[in-house]
C-alpha cells in the first residue's frame, strides 16, 4: 500500500511572508478597522475608497468627454460606479422578508468582501482570512474567535448567521441566510458546499418559508454537499462529499447520499495533543 493511501497526522503549518510584509499587511487593516469602529464613517464611502485603492491604486480612470449629468455615459463612468455599493443591487435586496434597516448597514461589508475576493489581493490566505474576519464581526449577527473564511464565501443577508468560535469555511461556500443559518464551535464547511435557510413551494415559487438550519459544535460537511433549509446537523457529526441533507442529522454519524441517510458511526481515534492554527487570532 502506498503512503498516500495511509493516514498521517498532518497539523497546519506556519508560513512566514516575512516582518515587514506582515507588519504592512497588519496595519493596513487596522486603518481600515480604525474607520469602521468609528460611528461616524460612512461605510458606503469607506468601501468605494478602499475598493478604488485595491483596483487601481494609480487613481481609477476617468471618463472622457466631461463629468457633466448630460455627458454620454462611457465605460470608464461605468466601472467607478462599481466601487460604490450605493449604485448597484444585491440578490438579496429583492426579497420582501429583507429588514432594510438592517441591511443597509452590513450591504457595504459585503460588497467589500466580495469585491475584494475579485481583487489581485483576495487569493492571499494570509490576508484574506483576516480581511475577512475584521468584516464578518461587523456584518454577522455573531462571530466568535477564529474565524476563518477562504475566497469566493458568499452570503445572503449576512445579518442573519450566528457564527461560534473556531469555524472553518472554505472556498466557494453559499452560506444563504435568508432565515437565518447557526453554525456552532469548531464547525468546518469545506470548498463549493451551499447551506441554505429557505425553500421554495412545488408549485408557486412565491410561496417561500424560511426556517433556520443549525450546523452543529464539531460538525464536518465535505466536498459540494448540499444543506436544504430548516435542517439540524446535529454535534460531531459528519455529511460526506456530493450528499443532499433534507433532514435531521444523528450526532457522532456519518451521513453520505442523496438523500442523505447515515451511513456509520465516526471511528473513535487516539486523542492527538492540541496544535495552533497558524491563522488564529493572536
Amino acid at each position: 500500500m502506498s503512503s498516500g493511501n495511509q493516514y498521517r497526522f498532518r497539523p497546519l503549518r506556519r508560513v512566514g511572508l516575512g516582518e515587514d510584509r506582515e507588519s504592512r499587511y497588519d496595519r493596513w487593516l487596522a486603518r481600515i478597522d480604525e474607520q469602521l469602529s468609528d460611528p461616524d464613517t460612512d461605510r458606503n464611502d469607506l468601501c468605494r475608497r478602499v475598493l478604488e485603492e485595491i483596483h487601481f491604486p494609480g487613481g481609477p480612470p476617468m471618463p472622457s468627454g466631461g463629468g457633466g449629468p448630460d455627458a454620454s455615459p462611457s465605460t470608464a463612468r461605468i466601472l467607478r460606479d462599481q466601487f460604490d455599493p450605493r449604485n448597484v443591487t444585491l440578490e438579496p435586496e429583492y426579497y420582501h422578508e429583507i429588514d432594510l434597516e438592517r441591511y443597509r448597514r452590513v450591504k457595504p461589508l459585503i460588497w467589500l468582501w466580495e469585491m475584494f475576493d475579485r481583487s489581485p489581493l483576495g487569493a492571499n490566505v494570509h490576508l484574506g482570512v483576516k480581511f475577512r474576519r475584521l468584516l464578518a464581526r461587523r456584518i454577522f449577527a455573531r462571530c466568535g474567535r477564529n474565524f476563518k473564511a477562504f475566497h469566493f464565501v458568499k452570503l445572503s443577508f449576512g445579518y442573519g448567521l450566528e457564527v461560534g468560535d473556531d469555524v472553518v469555511v472554505h472556498r466557494h461556500v453559499l452560506l444563504d441566510d435568508r432565515g437565518g443559518i447557526r453554525i456552532g464551535d469548531g464547525a468546518s464547511i469545506s470548498d463549493f458546499v451551499n447551506v441554505y435557510s429557505h425553500g421554495h413551494h412545488v408549485h408557486d415559487p412565491r410561496d417561500v418559508k424560511t426556517p433556520r438550519t443549525v450546523i452543529g459544535e464539531g460538525v464536518r460537511i465535505a466536498y459540494h454537499a448540499t444543506v436544504l433549509a430548516g435542517v439540524t446537523l446535529a454535534p460531531d457529526s459528519m455529511v460526506g462529499a456530493g450528499a443532499l441533507v433534507t433532514r435531521d442529522t444523528e450526532p457522532g454519524t456519518v451521513h453520505v447520499g442523496v438523500p442523505a441517510r447515515p451511513a456509520t458511526r465516526k471511528p473513535g481515534g487516539a486523542r492527538r495533543p492540541p496544535t495552533r492554527d497558524p491563522l488564529a487570532e493572536e
